[in-house]
Protein backbone atom coordinates (compact mmCIF):
# COMPACT_ATOMS: atom_id res chain seq x y z
CA UNK A 1 0.00 0.00 0.00
CA UNK A 2 1.39 3.68 -1.07
CA UNK A 3 0.92 7.02 0.91
CA UNK A 4 0.74 10.46 -0.70
CA UNK A 5 1.56 13.48 0.60
CA UNK A 6 0.92 17.08 -1.21
CA UNK A 7 2.87 20.10 0.35
CA UNK A 8 0.31 23.09 -0.93
CA UNK A 9 3.33 25.86 0.40
CA UNK A 10 0.53 28.73 0.51
CA UNK A 11 -0.53 30.88 4.00
CA UNK A 12 -2.38 34.27 4.39
CA UNK A 13 1.22 34.99 6.59
CA UNK A 14 4.60 32.97 8.52
CA UNK A 15 2.96 32.61 12.21
CA UNK A 16 5.67 33.98 14.71
CA UNK A 17 6.82 30.34 15.32
CA UNK A 18 6.48 28.55 12.24
CA UNK A 19 9.35 27.34 10.48
CA UNK A 20 7.61 25.57 7.13
CA UNK A 21 8.12 26.13 4.21
CA UNK A 22 5.51 28.42 2.44
CA UNK A 23 4.96 31.72 0.65
CA UNK A 24 2.49 34.42 1.51
CA UNK A 25 -0.66 34.88 -0.38
CA UNK A 26 -2.55 32.82 -3.13
CA UNK A 27 -1.34 34.58 -6.06
CA UNK A 28 -0.01 31.34 -8.07
CA UNK A 29 -2.10 29.08 -6.59
CA UNK A 30 -3.66 27.80 -9.99
CA UNK A 31 -0.11 27.91 -11.26
CA UNK A 32 0.89 25.49 -8.41
CA UNK A 33 -1.97 22.94 -9.53
CA UNK A 34 -0.67 23.08 -12.96
CA UNK A 35 2.75 22.16 -11.78
CA UNK A 36 1.37 19.54 -9.72
CA UNK A 37 -0.17 18.05 -12.36
CA UNK A 38 2.94 18.17 -14.38
CA UNK A 39 5.25 16.63 -11.46
CA UNK A 40 2.61 13.93 -11.38
CA UNK A 41 2.40 13.25 -14.47
CA UNK A 42 6.22 12.75 -14.79
CA UNK A 43 6.51 10.57 -11.79
CA UNK A 44 3.40 8.30 -13.50
CA UNK A 45 5.79 4.57 -13.43
CA UNK A 46 5.81 5.41 -9.65
CA UNK A 47 1.81 5.07 -9.43
CA UNK A 48 1.54 2.15 -11.80
CA UNK A 49 0.09 -1.14 -10.56
CA UNK A 50 -0.04 0.92 -7.39
CA UNK A 51 -2.89 1.22 -4.72
CA UNK A 52 -2.94 3.93 -2.54
CA UNK A 53 -4.41 3.90 0.93
CA UNK A 54 -3.76 7.67 1.97
CA UNK A 55 -3.48 11.45 0.56
CA UNK A 56 -2.67 13.93 2.81
CA UNK A 57 -2.79 17.41 1.68
CA UNK A 58 -0.58 19.32 4.11
CA UNK A 59 1.46 22.77 3.87
CA UNK A 60 1.10 26.18 4.05
CA UNK A 61 -2.42 26.11 4.33
CA UNK A 62 -3.58 23.51 1.96
CA UNK A 63 -7.40 24.82 2.68
CA UNK A 64 -6.74 28.02 1.11
CA UNK A 65 -7.08 25.93 -2.35
CA UNK A 66 -10.38 25.42 -3.71
CA UNK A 67 -11.79 21.77 -3.79
CA UNK A 68 -12.20 21.94 -7.46
CA UNK A 69 -8.25 21.93 -7.83
CA UNK A 70 -7.85 19.34 -5.29
CA UNK A 71 -10.71 17.27 -6.81
CA UNK A 72 -8.76 17.80 -10.50
CA UNK A 73 -5.66 16.63 -9.34
CA UNK A 74 -7.30 13.66 -7.31
CA UNK A 75 -8.74 12.43 -10.55
CA UNK A 76 -5.55 12.64 -12.34
CA UNK A 77 -4.01 10.56 -9.64
CA UNK A 78 -7.10 8.01 -9.90
CA UNK A 79 -5.84 7.35 -13.63
CA UNK A 80 -2.85 6.58 -12.93
CA UNK A 81 -3.35 4.42 -9.91
CA UNK A 82 -5.91 2.46 -7.83
CA UNK A 83 -7.73 3.85 -4.83
CA UNK A 84 -8.28 1.46 -1.80
CA UNK A 85 -11.89 1.14 -1.07
CA UNK A 86 -11.27 2.62 2.42
CA UNK A 87 -8.47 5.29 1.08
CA UNK A 88 -7.85 8.20 3.23
CA UNK A 89 -7.28 11.67 2.44
CA UNK A 90 -7.16 14.25 4.63
CA UNK A 91 -6.48 18.22 4.59
CA UNK A 92 -5.11 20.07 6.75
CA UNK A 93 -7.34 23.34 7.56
CA UNK A 94 -7.58 26.63 9.64
CA UNK A 95 -10.95 27.23 10.95
CA UNK A 96 -11.55 30.64 8.89
CA UNK A 97 -11.19 29.09 5.62
CA UNK A 98 -14.46 27.00 6.25
CA UNK A 99 -17.30 28.86 6.37
CA UNK A 100 -20.33 28.67 4.63
CA UNK A 101 -20.30 26.15 2.04
CA UNK A 102 -16.70 25.39 1.88
CA UNK A 103 -16.55 22.51 3.83
CA UNK A 104 -19.00 20.31 2.21
CA UNK A 105 -17.20 21.67 -0.92
CA UNK A 106 -13.65 19.45 0.41
CA UNK A 107 -16.10 16.69 1.38
CA UNK A 108 -17.58 16.31 -2.24
CA UNK A 109 -14.26 16.84 -3.78
CA UNK A 110 -13.01 13.60 -2.16
CA UNK A 111 -11.71 14.66 1.73
CA UNK A 112 -13.17 12.35 4.15
CA UNK A 113 -10.66 13.50 7.04
CA UNK A 114 -10.21 17.08 8.37
CA UNK A 115 -7.31 18.26 10.95
CA UNK A 116 -8.11 21.22 11.95
CA UNK A 117 -5.29 23.85 12.81
CA UNK A 118 -6.97 24.93 15.96
CA UNK A 119 -4.08 25.50 18.09
CA UNK A 120 -5.84 26.79 21.03
CA UNK A 121 -9.96 27.91 22.26
CA UNK A 122 -8.16 30.52 24.23
CA UNK A 123 -8.76 34.23 22.69
CA UNK A 124 -5.39 35.31 24.73
CA UNK A 125 -2.91 32.10 23.24
CA UNK A 126 -4.34 32.63 19.53
CA UNK A 127 -3.42 36.01 19.76
CA UNK A 128 -0.47 35.42 20.95
CA UNK A 129 0.51 32.34 18.06
CA UNK A 130 -0.90 35.15 15.96
CA UNK A 131 -3.98 32.70 14.63
CA UNK A 132 -6.79 34.42 12.51
CA UNK A 133 -9.78 32.49 13.85
CA UNK A 134 -11.75 32.75 17.63
CA UNK A 135 -12.73 29.93 19.73
CA UNK A 136 -15.86 30.78 18.60
CA UNK A 137 -15.10 29.74 15.12
CA UNK A 138 -12.78 27.19 16.05
CA UNK A 139 -15.37 25.44 18.10
CA UNK A 140 -18.16 26.00 15.31
CA UNK A 141 -15.37 24.76 12.60
CA UNK A 142 -14.90 21.70 14.78
CA UNK A 143 -18.21 20.58 15.47
CA UNK A 144 -19.83 21.02 11.84
CA UNK A 145 -16.41 18.97 10.47
CA UNK A 146 -17.75 16.08 12.91
CA UNK A 147 -21.17 15.76 11.37
CA UNK A 148 -19.84 16.00 8.17
CA UNK A 149 -16.42 13.85 7.78
CA UNK A 150 -15.49 10.65 8.65
CA UNK A 151 -13.05 11.70 11.22
CA UNK A 152 -11.76 14.90 12.48
CA UNK A 153 -8.04 16.02 14.22
CA UNK A 154 -7.53 19.05 16.24
CA UNK A 155 -4.23 20.35 16.84
CA UNK A 156 -3.42 21.92 20.23
CA UNK A 157 -0.20 23.82 21.22
CA UNK A 158 0.94 23.75 25.09
CA UNK A 159 4.05 26.31 25.95
CA UNK A 160 2.34 29.65 24.70
CA UNK A 161 3.63 32.43 26.12
CA UNK A 162 1.70 33.16 28.81
CA UNK A 163 0.29 30.13 29.20
CA UNK A 164 -0.94 28.40 32.59
CA UNK A 165 -2.82 25.23 34.08
CA UNK A 166 -6.03 26.91 33.80
CA UNK A 167 -6.17 28.15 29.84
CA UNK A 168 -4.50 24.44 29.13
CA UNK A 169 -6.72 22.49 31.12
CA UNK A 170 -10.03 24.72 29.80
CA UNK A 171 -8.12 23.42 25.58
CA UNK A 172 -8.27 20.30 26.63
CA UNK A 173 -11.91 20.57 27.66
CA UNK A 174 -12.88 21.89 24.65
CA UNK A 175 -11.53 19.88 22.89
CA UNK A 176 -13.15 17.24 24.15
CA UNK A 177 -16.43 18.49 23.87
CA UNK A 178 -16.03 19.04 20.41
CA UNK A 179 -16.39 15.52 20.19
CA UNK A 180 -13.22 15.06 17.49
CA UNK A 181 -12.09 11.84 17.61
CA UNK A 182 -8.61 12.60 17.15
CA UNK A 183 -6.16 15.03 19.14
CA UNK A 184 -2.88 16.23 18.31
CA UNK A 185 -0.65 17.72 21.05
CA UNK A 186 2.50 19.73 20.45
CA UNK A 187 4.88 21.11 22.80
CA UNK A 188 5.99 24.50 21.18
CA UNK A 189 9.58 24.45 19.76
CA UNK A 190 11.72 27.33 19.71
CA UNK A 191 12.83 26.74 16.07
CA UNK A 192 16.45 29.36 15.38
CA UNK A 193 14.97 30.91 12.62
CA UNK A 194 10.98 32.64 13.71
CA UNK A 195 10.24 35.42 15.00
CA UNK A 196 9.33 34.17 17.99
CA UNK A 197 12.46 32.54 18.67
CA UNK A 198 14.37 36.02 18.23
CA UNK A 199 11.76 37.34 21.04
CA UNK A 200 12.18 34.80 23.47
CA UNK A 201 16.40 35.33 22.73
CA UNK A 202 15.90 39.28 23.31
CA UNK A 203 13.92 39.13 26.22
CA UNK A 204 10.97 40.50 24.84
CA UNK A 205 8.61 37.78 25.66
CA UNK A 206 8.78 34.41 28.37
CA UNK A 207 7.60 30.67 27.40
CA UNK A 208 7.22 28.02 29.94
CA UNK A 209 10.21 26.08 30.59
CA UNK A 210 11.13 22.48 29.97
CA UNK A 211 9.51 21.22 33.44
CA UNK A 212 6.13 23.16 32.65
CA UNK A 213 6.04 22.35 29.41
CA UNK A 214 6.03 18.73 30.08
CA UNK A 215 3.30 19.29 33.19
CA UNK A 216 1.59 20.53 30.39
CA UNK A 217 1.85 17.50 28.09
CA UNK A 218 1.32 14.54 30.92
CA UNK A 219 -1.78 16.76 32.14
CA UNK A 220 -2.81 16.22 28.03
CA UNK A 221 -2.28 12.23 28.08
CA UNK A 222 -4.21 11.46 31.42
CA UNK A 223 -7.31 13.74 30.57
CA UNK A 224 -7.55 12.49 27.19
CA UNK A 225 -6.51 8.65 27.93
CA UNK A 226 -9.12 9.53 30.64
CA UNK A 227 -11.82 10.37 27.64
CA UNK A 228 -11.00 7.23 25.55
CA UNK A 229 -8.41 8.26 23.24
CA UNK A 230 -5.93 6.08 22.53
CA UNK A 231 -2.49 7.17 22.83
CA UNK A 232 -0.40 5.74 19.72
CA UNK A 233 2.54 8.35 19.02
CA UNK A 234 4.32 10.86 20.74
CA UNK A 235 1.91 13.73 19.78
CA UNK A 236 -1.18 11.86 18.98
CA UNK A 237 -4.27 10.61 20.23
CA UNK A 238 -6.94 9.00 18.69
CA UNK A 239 -10.52 6.76 19.37
CA UNK A 240 -10.21 3.83 18.06
CA UNK A 241 -9.96 3.02 14.27
CA UNK A 242 -8.99 7.10 14.22
CA UNK A 243 -5.69 7.14 13.53
CA UNK A 244 -3.89 9.34 10.78
CA UNK A 245 -3.11 6.68 8.53
CA UNK A 246 -0.50 8.97 6.65
CA UNK A 247 1.16 9.31 9.11
CA UNK A 248 1.09 5.92 10.77
CA UNK A 249 2.26 4.27 7.98
CA UNK A 250 5.11 7.25 7.64
CA UNK A 251 6.22 6.00 11.54
CA UNK A 252 6.15 2.86 9.94
CA UNK A 253 8.63 3.07 7.20
CA UNK A 254 5.79 2.21 4.07
CA UNK A 255 6.76 3.68 1.32
CA UNK A 256 5.24 7.00 0.53
CA UNK A 257 5.91 9.98 -2.52
CA UNK A 258 5.53 13.92 -1.75
CA UNK A 259 4.58 16.69 -3.99
CA UNK A 260 5.24 19.54 -4.20
CA UNK A 261 8.09 22.13 -3.48
CA UNK A 262 9.62 20.72 0.31
CA UNK A 263 7.54 17.49 -0.06
CA UNK A 264 9.77 14.27 1.29
CA UNK A 265 9.14 10.75 -0.65
CA UNK A 266 10.15 7.25 0.73
CA UNK A 267 10.42 4.61 -1.51
CA UNK A 268 11.78 0.79 -2.27
CA UNK A 269 13.00 0.31 -5.57
CA UNK A 270 15.70 -1.78 -7.25
CA UNK A 271 17.89 0.81 -5.95
CA UNK A 272 17.25 -0.60 -2.21
CA UNK A 273 15.75 2.29 0.20
CA UNK A 274 15.21 5.53 -0.96
CA UNK A 275 14.75 9.01 0.32
CA UNK A 276 14.61 12.07 -1.61
CA UNK A 277 13.06 15.55 -1.32
CA UNK A 278 12.25 18.40 -3.21
CA UNK A 279 13.72 22.03 -3.31
CA UNK A 280 12.28 23.94 -0.80
CA UNK A 281 11.46 26.83 -3.75
CA UNK A 282 8.15 27.79 -5.48
CA UNK A 283 9.75 29.45 -7.90
CA UNK A 284 11.92 26.79 -9.34
CA UNK A 285 9.36 24.22 -8.65
CA UNK A 286 6.83 26.32 -11.22
CA UNK A 287 9.43 26.15 -13.47
CA UNK A 288 9.91 23.04 -14.05
CA UNK A 289 8.24 20.41 -11.39
CA UNK A 290 9.84 17.74 -13.21
CA UNK A 291 13.35 18.45 -11.91
CA UNK A 292 11.92 19.06 -8.60
CA UNK A 293 14.02 16.53 -6.71
CA UNK A 294 16.92 18.39 -4.39
CA UNK A 295 17.98 15.32 -2.55
CA UNK A 296 18.60 11.91 -3.07
CA UNK A 297 19.97 9.31 -0.62
CA UNK A 298 20.25 5.55 -0.82
CA UNK A 299 19.91 4.06 2.83
CA UNK A 300 22.83 1.27 4.18
CA UNK A 301 21.82 -1.10 6.20
CA UNK A 302 23.26 1.49 9.42
CA UNK A 303 20.78 4.41 8.26
CA UNK A 304 17.83 1.51 7.89
CA UNK A 305 18.81 0.88 11.44
CA UNK A 306 18.76 4.06 13.15
CA UNK A 307 15.54 4.78 11.51
CA UNK A 308 13.94 1.77 12.40
CA UNK A 309 14.60 2.52 16.05
CA UNK A 310 13.82 6.38 15.73
CA UNK A 311 10.30 5.58 14.24
CA UNK A 312 9.16 2.97 15.99
CA UNK A 313 9.65 4.79 19.33
CA UNK A 314 7.90 7.37 18.70
CA UNK A 315 4.58 4.79 18.46
CA UNK A 316 3.11 2.73 20.56
CA UNK A 317 3.75 -0.79 18.86
CA UNK A 318 7.28 -1.04 20.68
CA UNK A 319 10.67 -2.00 19.39
CA UNK A 320 11.73 -5.30 19.25
CA UNK A 321 15.01 -6.51 21.96
CA UNK A 322 16.49 -8.79 19.44
CA UNK A 323 16.37 -6.27 16.63
CA UNK A 324 18.19 -3.89 18.76
CA UNK A 325 20.86 -6.39 20.02
CA UNK A 326 21.70 -7.62 16.09
CA UNK A 327 21.60 -3.94 14.78
CA UNK A 328 23.52 -2.37 17.96
CA UNK A 329 27.65 -2.86 17.51
CA UNK A 330 28.11 -2.30 21.33
CA UNK A 331 25.49 -4.34 22.77
CA UNK A 332 26.43 -3.92 26.66
CA UNK A 333 26.72 -0.24 26.17
CA UNK A 334 23.08 -0.77 25.27
CA UNK A 335 21.83 -3.02 27.57
CA UNK A 336 23.46 -1.10 30.37
CA UNK A 337 21.78 2.29 28.82
CA UNK A 338 18.14 0.58 29.08
CA UNK A 339 18.61 -0.86 32.96
CA UNK A 340 19.26 2.88 33.66
CA UNK A 341 16.40 4.22 31.55
CA UNK A 342 13.95 1.07 33.36
CA UNK A 343 15.27 2.94 36.35
CA UNK A 344 14.40 6.26 35.53
CA UNK A 345 10.74 4.88 34.67
CA UNK A 346 11.34 5.75 31.12
CA UNK A 347 10.70 1.99 29.43
CA UNK A 348 9.04 -1.21 29.82
CA UNK A 349 9.88 -4.86 28.40
CA UNK A 350 7.12 -7.34 27.80
CA UNK A 351 7.31 -10.46 25.49
CA UNK A 352 10.59 -9.28 24.36
CA UNK A 353 9.43 -5.85 23.09
CA UNK A 354 10.50 -2.62 24.52
CA UNK A 355 7.68 0.37 24.98
CA UNK A 356 7.97 3.65 26.56
CA UNK A 357 6.23 4.56 29.40
CA UNK A 358 3.90 7.72 29.49
CA UNK A 359 6.73 9.83 30.60
CA UNK A 360 8.94 8.02 28.67
CA UNK A 361 7.69 9.53 25.56
CA UNK A 362 8.68 12.80 26.54
CA UNK A 363 12.58 11.18 26.06
CA UNK A 364 11.57 9.19 22.75
CA UNK A 365 14.38 11.36 20.66
CA UNK A 366 17.02 10.99 23.91
CA UNK A 367 16.16 7.36 24.32
CA UNK A 368 16.71 6.28 20.62
CA UNK A 369 19.56 8.57 20.78
CA UNK A 370 21.23 6.23 23.76
CA UNK A 371 20.38 3.29 21.67
CA UNK A 372 22.54 4.02 18.61
CA UNK A 373 26.44 4.59 18.98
Amino acid sequence: MLSLYVHIPFCRKRCSYCDFYLVAGTLRMEDFFVALRRETASRASLLKGQTIGAIHFGGGTPSMASPSLLGSWLEQVASLASFAPDMEIALEANPEDLKGSAANEFHQAGVNRLSLGVQSFSPEKLSSLGRAHSPREAMAAARDAVRMFDSVSLDLICGVPGEDWGVWQGDLERAKESEAQHVSVYMLSLEPRTLLSRDVSAGRVRVPDEGEQAGFYMQALKELKAAGYGHYEVSNFAMPGCHSRYNLASWKREPYIGYGPSAHSFLRTEEGELRTANEASLSRYLSSPQAAEGFREVLGERERFEEQVFLSLRINSGLSIEFLRKGNTLPNEMMKALETMEERGWIRYENGTLYLTDPGFLFADLIAAELIP
